[in-house]
């Protein structure tokens, strides 16, 4: 997986008055010059919700999750 720094939170309303949260991480490509990220699904909503509040908090929730079961680098790991 990738660096926490490389994670991204959005919500989605893929239908009126449903929406899903989508946690990404960053797509390195090492042989771009490009400045920008591209970014592909890590986890997403199983269920919708009837607000992007709603799918927001709970993708905050699950971003807190994958932080918490992260391992983190220690001193000398090059972090």
């Amino acid at each position: 997986m990738s660096a926490l720094n490389d994670l991204a939170l959005t919500v989605e309303e893929r239908e009126p008055g449903r929406f899903y949260w989508l946690l990404l991480e960053a797509v390195h490509d090492t042989g771009s010059t490009s400045d920008t990220l591209g970014y592909r699904p890590l986890r997403v909503a199983a269920r919708p919700q009837a607000s992007y509040s709603s799918a927001l908090a709970l993708g905050v929730v699950a971003l807190k999750q994958v932080a918490a079961t992260a391992t983190h680098p220690g001193p000398g790991d090059g972090a």
